[in-house]
């Protein structure tokens, strides 16, 4: 079997970091002009056509280029809808839902469709406004949460190796910049071995993360245990990564205008979201187990 990305891969990666590194604030809308949001739905459901292993590459290079808009969790969960709508997005608040009064339906996380209809309710920050759903029937979607699930947590994995991989990029480029005692601090090992470190684990993470992108893709038996291992291993390299690096960057690594808390806040919240490392881990041992 060959594991090596194909040239049209390769040329999605390349076309995909050019746009982001341009445009890393770009709309949801401009992503959905671009094809990203349906690159997985079938071509005669008017996605892509395309496998959740392209896909991935699009998660990884979001996460490397610390992507801020819903298209993680749109393009996940637009596979699983009955009829693809090219409007739709995804956004998680508790209890509410952003933009009630503007929108048609809502998908609960009990994978029913309901009518958008509620209140709109007063908030202090005017650009979100919020509504309380009130609408309790709805729409069964086909199918079952649990290939969803699996897309979700492979496509966090994913996100977790950019985040990896672009904290390392960083790290690298302030200790090859830096001197101190004049000669630059890359050259001390105390600094170069951490990110030595980074490295082998976010190749290893990276590795994980497409086997399960595969499994999925394919519909493979071993998904279930391929993709929480996956989960587990890349959140905390991720988390790792940007310890590190704000570690070797010295006192600019902690201030607000240096965008590694950035990464490190995304990295922490990819750990936890859908189960920590230790949860995924149970899952793991109770699969080999049984």
């Amino acid at each position: 079997m060959d594991f090596a990305f194909t040239q049209e891969q390769e040329e999605l990666r390349r076309e995909a970091r050019a746009f982001l590194e341009a445009n890393p604030e770009a709309p949801l809308s401009e992503l959905r002009e671009l094809g990203w949001l349906g690159v997985s739905v079938p071509e005669e459901r008017g996605g892509g056509g395309l496998s959740f292993l392209d896909e991935a590459i699009l998660f990884e290079e979001a996460g490397r280029a610390l992507y801020s808009g819903p298209f993680l969790t749109t393009a996940v969960v637009l596979p699983a809808l009955p009829e693809v709508d090219e409007q739709a997005w995804s956004i998680e608040v508790d209890g509410f839902v952003p933009d009630l009064l503007h929108v048609d339906r809502v998908l609960t996380e009990e994978m029913r469709s309901v009518p958008a209809e509620g209140e709109t309710l007063a908030t202090m920050d005017e650009t979100r406004p919020l509504g309380r759903l009130t609408s309790s029937d709805g729409e069964a979607l086909d199918g079952e949460w649990e290939p969803v699930r699996l897309r979700l947590l492979a496509a966090l994995a994913l996100e977790a190796v950019g985040i990896a991989q672009r904290a390392l990029e960083l790290g690298i480029a302030y200790v090859s910049e830096r001197e101190q005692f004049g000669k630059k601090i890359g050259t001390y090992q105390a600094v170069a071995h951490p990110l030595a470190d980074t490295y082998v684990e976010t190749e290893l993470a990276r590795s994980l993360a497409y086997w399960a992108a595969f499994s999925v893709a394919e519909d493979e038996e071993q998904a279930p245990v391929a993709v929480p291992a996956a989960k587990a291993f890349c959140a905390e390299t991720a988390v790792a990564a940007c310890e590190r690096s704000i570690q070797v960057h010295g006192g600019i690594g902690f201030t607000w205008e240096h965008p590694l808390h950035r990464y490190y806040k995304r990295a922490q919240w990819l750990d936890a979201f859908g189960g920590h490392a230790a949860v995924q881990r149970a899952v793991v041992a109770a699969a080999l187990l049984d």
